[in-house]
């Protein structure tokens, strides 16, 4: 069996050959969508309504998106519901209840 040698050329060795984004690309926030977040949200925290929100929150998981985020993947919420979303059990089932009626609604 023969082999043929064919090297690469510099260029092509260091040109990128990736046509898919990564998952951290994909969970990237554009400044689009993060306007259309906060104009969503009016500034007020989407979970409890009463504290000024500051933070955005993923209603889809990083891993689990297979497209690029859009507004209907964020919420847009105060710190103290940001840890209940990341960090209890009832933060995992509204997130679920958000996702599903954000999404239901914005696409």
């Amino acid at each position: 069996m023969t082999f043929e040698y064919r090297p690469y050329t510099k260029s092509q060795q260091t040109g990128s050959k990736r046509i898919k984004p990564t998952q951290r690309q994909m969970g990237d926030i554009r400044n689009s969508v993060d306007k259309s977040l906060k104009k969503r949200s009016g500034g007020v925290c989407e979970a409890c309504a009463e504290a000024r929100a500051t933070e955005r929150a993923h209603l889809t998981g990083r891993k689990q998106l297979d497209h690029r985020t859009e507004v209907y993947d964020l919420a847009h919420l105060c710190k103290e519901c940001h840890v209940m979303l990341d960090e209890t059990i009832q933060g995992l089932r509204f997130r679920r209840m958000a996702a599903t009626i954000i999404a239901s609604i914005l696409k």
